[in-house]
């Protein structure tokens, strides 16, 4: 048996990676298009817990009769926002994770009362809340009580990666909006200074797996972070009293010159800060990966191989899977009680209370 060069071994292991993943999206795909069986659906197995998959509530053709211009709603108030302001595509993005993180996707980050979620520290630099009111406010003079909060911000993520130049796919819908918010479950949604176990954990919890942290945390392509993030990267990196020594060294002085202050923003793709694409996992080979949470994941063995796989190849491995994982986090769902979820009127509040009819009063 003849013996492999390091660069064959090298190539045969990112061949294998990217046939992996072109396997894990068809399986996907071709799950996505299977019809549901009534049967199946109906007939739950004796002590099986009540708690229903995406696929028996979430529909790609639930708006069709009841608000069939929703979706076009949607994209066109989001591209009005985005030839306003860039940045906000990818907020919205962001503003996505954080509600599907916590909860499920039930528009709990949008609640916007003391110890919301909303209100929470780990909450504090998100954007995008007017863009979801006004595509809620007009979405119900159209259909009104119709299209749950959740369900927009779901499609307004899609529409966001859209208008940055990434992929299109098909938002499943049915989503209910939950009423309970509580600030202190928002403070453990990831801040950029997390080992790769800790987001390992963090995922599959969710349901997520390796792949999809690693192909989600690609979102990283486009949008800022607070320097707040990754100073801790700059100096006395883990008590050495040096910085952290993955970061490339002009990378490093470039952004010890961009954060006088803690507050101050910096692109997290310093090559194409405006454009969904690859360059993500090409600034990781270079040591130009912002967050510690970014680059640990060229070092880990676990997700260094789905890494070398986006590396330097044509975007459509990367845009396939990326539409397949956003998928999955919108899929992240808990299931409630009738009474503990609604289509919220106004995404800020919970519906009020129906008034009860009061006893008439007493003659005499």
């Amino acid at each position: 048996m003849p013996v492999l060069t390091r660069d064959q071994k090298s190539n045969m292991k990112l061949w294998f990676c990217t046939f992996l993943l072109l396997v894990q999206f068809e399986l996907h795909m071709v799950s996505a298009m299977l019809p549901p069986n009534p049967v199946k659906d109906l007939v739950k197995p004796l002590g099986a817990p009540s708690i229903l998959s995406p696929r028996d509530y979430l529909s790609l053709s639930y708006y069709h009769k009841t608000c069939p211009a929703a979706e076009e709603i949607i994209h066109r108030k989001m591209k009005a926002w985005f030839l306003k302001d860039y940045t906000l595509a990818a907020s919205i993005i962001r503003l996505h994770f954080h509600d599907c993180a916590i909860r499920g996707c039930d528009a709990s980050i949008l609640l916007n009362h003391r110890n919301s979620e909303r209100r929470a520290y780990a909450s504090k630099t998100l954007r995008g809340f007017q863009v979801i009111d006004e595509i809620k406010a007009e979405l119900e003079r159209k259909c009104p009580k119709t299209v749950s909060c959740a369900d927009i911000l779901t499609a307004a993520a899609r529409d966001a990666t859209l208008l940055l130049g990434g992929p299109f796919w098909e938002v499943p819908f049915g989503r209910k909006d939950g009423k309970t918010s509580i600030a202190k479950e928002a403070d453990l949604v990831p801040q950029g200074r997390e080992n790769v176990t800790a987001l390992i954990d963090f995922f599959q919890e969710r349901g997520l797996s390796i792949l999809d942290l690693v192909v989600l945390s690609g979102s990283h392509t486009i949008g800022r972070s607070s320097c707040y993030s990754f100073m801790h990267r700059l100096a006395n990196y883990k008590g050495t009293g040096r910085p952290d020594p993955t970061l490339d060294r002009q990378y490093l002085r470039n952004l010890t010159g961009s954060c006088k202050w803690s507050s101050n923003l910096v692109n997290l793709d310093i090559t194409t800060p405006k454009t969904f694409d690859v360059e993500y996992y090409n600034n990781l080979g270079k040591k130009k990966g912002l967050l510690s949470t970014d680059q640990e994941l060229y070092s880990d063995p676990r997700t260094a191989p789905f890494v070398s796989a986006f590396t330097d190849q044509q975007p459509d491995l990367f845009f396939n899977q990326f539409a397949a994982s956003m998928v999955n986090l919108g899929n992240i769902l808990v299931y409630t009680a009738p009474n503990e979820s609604e289509i919220r009127l106004d995404c800020n509040y919970v519906n009020p209370a129906p008034s009860k009819k009061g006893n008439p009063p007493r003659r005499g």
